[in-house]
């Protein structure tokens, strides 16, 4: 649960940070000393409980402040990830984890202790809501923080049924509530790593750029963070309806009922695996799930009216972070290396392309407005496009459009170079942003698109937008004018980057309507 080294403390200085032993960094936090480890300059902590473990009469619980530790507790491994589904190869990573501290925090810092006031970046990693751990190599924090001077946190949280599954007798958006805690531990705890606590900013890509913008909507986040980066925003909220109803469905693969009560006798793994059943078939609900059900998207946050009041469109357009500074963007193929995975690049048929674009153009005519718009594009571009545009790009410019109408001020980026591995098949595809802004472009799975051996066009563009992204984090200016509704200039991150006017203006004509409402329950 929350083993600790037996050793005693070693003595504080006035400052109430530890005298380190040999050369490894210590630190006293607020629930007890830790002892860490330093790798090329910074000091490293990784495994520190920000809660208790959601396990026994936690499970399903709001996240629960962790308990004081005796003694220094080495901080050299990450903790085990939270359960997870089998999408992507995760639970493989996953099944063989020892312990249930699944809510750790894991800190880089170039100079840790209470007197160095550096800005902080706290990351919270994709996954679809259903997978995701902060252990993946590509997370690693140490690059960004030696060469930006700033102190990086990654960060586990609840995901699938756990974290995010309608259960009854349980708080809704159980997953974003353990990001409000991670955000409440870095608050009380990051000036000991040598952070400012009121120099914090959130940043994410995928459902963690979908959880930053519900962090902007959720009056229990506020004044946590100063500033915020949503990367490729998923456009996918639920109704409480909808989340039910997948509920029920997965809790039905058990032969149980979505409850507290009922669920909570079964083990992670098999409720996990039970997520994963439902949604291989979701196809066969779409009658009733629409458009997530042919996305196979079981689990995204629920727009509950307490937790998270409002989509995140709704309130930064009524103002509700209009004193965050937001930078917000997507890649230009979002959907190209989805479409591999499912085994369709290239292959799009003229009926999956009007397929898709009946179901998930805006309106009831927006397979129409894509033809007229696009009047040159094959089944594959427009499969791609509207694709793209519906689950990411449209939802991720709403954001920043939303900010300004309620009175902040965001700035918007698009990346358009793209991967040189697979021959460039995959463009400038979802996901391509994160090894380029945490610099890490020859570990992990990011690898597969960028080359074994980066480019120094792939070093250069990395530095620029980790120049970016530290400065938008020391003193809120990534390097580009902000977004207006006249000009809409935006940068574009490519083999030589360039500031324009948005370039997806026929998406965005498109789409210029739209809402991205809470998805509902289709009656019938």
């Amino acid at each position: 649960m929350n083993a600790v080294a037996s050793e005693p403390s070693e003595p504080s200085d006035a400052s109430g940070r530890s005298e380190p032993s040999g050369s490894e960094p210590e630190v006293r936090a607020a629930a007890g000393a830790l002892r860490g480890s330093r790798e090329q300059g910074v000091a490293v902590f990784r495994g520190i409980p920000f809660a208790e473990p959601p396990v026994g009469s936690l499970r399903f619980a709001a996240p629960r402040p962790v308990q004081e530790w005796d003694g220094v507790r080495p901080a050299v491994s990450y903790g085990p990830p939270p359960p997870q589904g089998g999408a992507l190869g995760m639970a493989a990573l996953a099944k063989d984890a020892v312990g249930d501290d699944w809510l750790t925090v894991n800190v880089w810092s170039p100079e840790p202790g209470p007197g160095a006031g550096l800005p902080v970046m706290v990351w919270i990693q994709g996954g679809a809501y259903t997978v995701g751990m902060s252990g993946l190599p590509e997370y690693d924090g140490g690059r960004l923080a030696r060469e930006g001077g700033v102190v990086v946190v990654t960060f586990n949280y609840r995901v699938g049924l756990e974290g995010f599954g309608q259960i009854e007798g349980a708080p809704a958006n159980r997953g974003l509530l353990d990001q409000v805690a991670a955000l409440e531990w870095v608050r009380d705890n990051i000036r000991a790593f040598g952070g400012d606590p009121d120099r914090v900013t959130v940043f994410g890509e995928s459902a963690g750029g979908g959880s930053v913008a519900a962090l902007l909507a959720m009056p229990r986040a506020a004044g946590l963070f100063r500033r915020a980066v949503a990367q490729s925003v998923p456009g996918t909220f639920f109704s409480p309806e909808l989340a039910a109803d997948i509920a029920t469905a997965c809790a039905t693969e058990l032969g149980l009922r979505p409850t507290v009560t009922d669920l909570s006798t079964v083990t992670p793994a098999r409720l996990s695996a039970a997520g994963d059943a439902v949604g291989a078939k979701m196809a066969q609900w779409a009658d009733r799930w629409g458009q997530v059900a042919h996305r196979s998207i079981p689990y995204s946050p629920v727009v509950d009216g307490d937790i998270l009041p409002v989509t995140p469109w709704q309130a930064l357009a009524a103002g509700a972070a209009r004193d965050v500074e937001l930078l917000v963007g997507h890649t230009r193929d979002e959907q190209r290396l989805l479409t591999a995975l499912e085994g369709l690049l290239g292959q799009v048929t003229q009926e999956q392309a009007a397929s898709a674009l009946r179901i998930f153009g805006p309106g009831g005519d927006g397979a129409r407005r894509y033809r007229d718009g696009f009047p040159a594009a094959g089944p594959d571009e427009l499969y791609e496009l509207v694709h793209s545009d519906w689950l990411f790009r449209m939802p991720t410019l709403h954001l920043a459009q939303a900010q300004t109408a309620g009175g902040g001020r965001a700035h918007v980026y698009e990346l358009t170079w793209s991967a040189p591995g697979m021959g460039g098949a995959f463009g400038a595809c979802h996901g391509l942003d994160v090894p380029l802004v945490f610099g890490n472009l020859d570990r992990g799975q990011p690898a597969l698109l960028i080359g074994e051996s980066p480019s120094p066009e792939a070093e250069a563009l990395s530095a620029h937008m980790r120049s970016a992204w530290t400065g938008f984090a020391t003193h809120g200016d990534p390097g580009w004018p902000a977004y207006d509704t006249e000009q809409r200039l935006v940068q574009l991150f490519d083999t030589r980057p360039t500031v324009t006017a948005y370039p997806e203006e026929t998406s965005r004509l498109i789409w210029q309507d739209h809402t991205f409402p809470a998805i509902p329950l289709i009656s019938r």
